[in-house]
């Protein structure tokens, strides 16, 4: 098998025991690797509650992961969220995925709960279950301090130990996250420490040769894009380049989303992080983009999202505060999306004021769960805005708190945070790539025109991406085209746009039937009221104005007529031959 390793692990925790067995072909065929392996994996087991002994956790492997494919160094962790309860995956950088593959493997899955804390080391073929209980309290700088860099290591901090439902599990030395949903407390609950994992086992490619030339192609687009390798773009500056544009565009969520756009924003701008931390370029394995920075002592620097929410959206404009609360997140294990943004909805809800180092203060009593406010804003914004009547200013979808890009201003965003399978997510379909960026066209971003339709296809072009396993970045450059040549040359399969784009609404419309199963309707692809009553920081060059709730709902039936949902947004035909 060409691509792929053909082989797979299982690992019981319940009965510390594991199995090795082939892999489907089938599942390869239908599903391609990585995100659509997960969701195909768990199927039979979606309804489990996440806190259970028998949902498993799958980390995930793609055809091109290991090999010298452009981006090929990703690879994704698949379960059921204990945040959101849709099924989750999560795409994950670094160097685990190519450890993974090397070690033999094309997934690993983990079922079953143990009755102590442990760890799982892979070590080529060898796989034990050795005793945790040293890790357990432990931050994850400490744990890879431990393992140096012998190993690739997935870890969880306190957070997911303490089972808070945003936990991430941090990978190499906290550059990397499987983050959002919580899939750290699904590790934290088996009672899992740690995975570490080496290998050294070369890749099978069907066609060096023509697996080269399809590279050659890659890297021309990619030197001629602006968006990557021009003067402002993710080569040269990071996702941290977004803070001036979307910050121009008034698109920036502030106080909550309160309002658009929040006047100091440059304090922790790109060039102010460069200035001020003069950062080093890095990335994931096979990453010719190397968006990733950091600073001395390889700290990581705060990206995009982190930044606009530890910033704007917590009126906070201090670079040092910000950089801090990263730190704290990465040695917590905590999402930085949802920890900013529940701290934003109780300082809304409570009306409290405090300084800056306040922030940092509730991460602390979030990742230990102290005390009664540390315990309920560990359960996420919805949870807690919930438990005090005020479910409405809990800024999420499906109870996953929005991203750093205001929906009043990006109208494709506003949908497709709404009808995303995983929750309030930007990755799904990132309609900013041609609402802001204005590639590959650009579209207007103040109308639901056409957007239904650039909504579903590009949720099935993230889909494909996810699974082969590759970077979504490096489609502001090329697109499927370019990677179906590089997948056929890596597995000497004949696909072409079209087919690709067939697996990924396969994967798409499965995901939306495991949450139909889990009671997931039309009810849920919804955006808060606010979006729909108040107006964003308008200026003389811009209005941005509430969305209008019918154009919002004709777009959405829209999208279903597309997907091949029915009015609630319950898929009427099933893939049947699902794993």
């Amino acid at each position: 098998m060409f691509g792929y390793t053909g082989k797979n692990l299982k690992i019981d925790l319940t009965t510390k025991s594991f199995e090795i067995f082939d892999t489907d072909e089938v599942l390869c065929k239908r599903y391609l690797g990585g995100r659509g392996f997960g969701v195909s994996i768990i199927s039979d087991r979606i309804t489990k509650d996440p806190f259970s002994e028998e949902i498993p956790i799958i980390f995930a492997t793609g055809p091109l992961l290991a090999t010298p494919s452009v981006t090929s160094g990703r690879m994704s962790v698949i379960s059921r969220s204990p945040l959101t309860n849709t099924v989750f995956d999560s795409s994950v950088g670094g160097r685990f995925g190519t450890s993974l593959k090397k070690a033999g493997f094309d997934y690993l899955e983990i079922v079953g709960m143990s009755d102590k804390w442990v760890g799982i080391v892979i070590d080529g073929g060898l796989v034990r279950i050795e005793d945790g209980t040293w890790a357990s309290g432990l931050n994850t700088k400490q744990v890879f301090e431990h393992f140096k860099d012998k190993y690739s290591t997935a870890v969880i901090g306190i957070a997911g130990e303490n089972l808070v439902r945003f936990a991430s599990i941090v990978f190499d030395n906290g550059h990397y996250h499987a983050g959002r949903g919580g899939l750290g407390a699904v590790m934290g609950y088996k009672r899992l420490k740690y995975i570490a994992v080496r290998g050294d086992n070369p890749i099978q490619i069907h066609h060096p040769d023509s697996l080269k030339t399809a590279v050659k192609d890659v890297m021309r687009l990619l030197r001629a894009s602006p968006a990557i390798y021009g003067e402002f773009g993710l080569h040269r500056y990071g996702t941290a380049c977004l803070v001036d544009v979307i910050h121009a565009k008034r698109l920036e969520p502030t106080e909550n989303f309160k309002k658009t756009f929040f006047e100091h924003s440059s304090r922790y701008s790109a060039y102010a992080i460069n200035h001020n931390y003069k950062s080093i370029s890095s990335g994931c394995n096979g990453c010719p983009i190397l968006c990733k920075k950091t600073g001395k002592d390889e700290m990581p620097i705060p990206e995009y999202e982190t930044l606009s929410h530890f910033g704007a959206l917590n009126c906070n404009y201090s670079l040092e505060i910000i950089t801090e609360a990263n730190r704290l997140c990465n040695l917590y294990g905590l999402d930085t999306i949802s920890t900013a943004s529940t701290i934003a909805c109780y300082k809304e809800i409570s009306g409290q004021v405090f300084e800056p180092k306040g922030i940092l203060q509730l991460i602390h009593d979030i990742a230990h769960r102290n005390g009664n406010l540390g315990f309920i804003l560990g359960e996420g914004s919805l949870r807690y805005a919930d438990s005090v009547g005020m479910r409405h200013l809990s800024m999420s979808v499906k109870g996953l708190e929005l991203p750093a890009y205001d929906p009043r201003g990006s109208y494709g965003m506003a949908l497709g945070y709404a009808v995303s399978n995983r929750g309030g997510c930007h990755l799904r379909a990132y309609p900013i790539s041609h609402e802001i960026l204005r590639k590959p066209v650009a579209t207007d971003r103040f109308s639901f025109e056409g957007k239904a339709r650039i909504i579903k296809i590009a949720e099935d072009t993230n889909a494909i991406i996810d699974s082969l396993t590759a970077c979504k970045f490096i489609f502001f450059a090329v697109s499927l085209e370019e990677f179906a040549n590089i997948l056929n040359a890596v597995t000497g399969l004949t696909h072409n746009v079209q087919s690709l784009l067939e697996i990924g609404d396969r994967i798409c419309r499965l995901e939306r039937v495991l949450n139909n199963k889990n009671g997931f309707t039309s009810k849920d692809d919804d955006l808060p009221q606010r979006f729909f009553e108040e107006e964003g920081s308008s200026s003389k060059n811009v209005k941005i104005r509430p969305i209008n709730r019918q154009d919002f709902l004709d777009a959405r039936g829209r999208y279903y007529t597309l997907r091949g949902a029915d009015k609630q947004g319950r898929i009427i035909i099933a893939d049947e031959k699902a794993h």
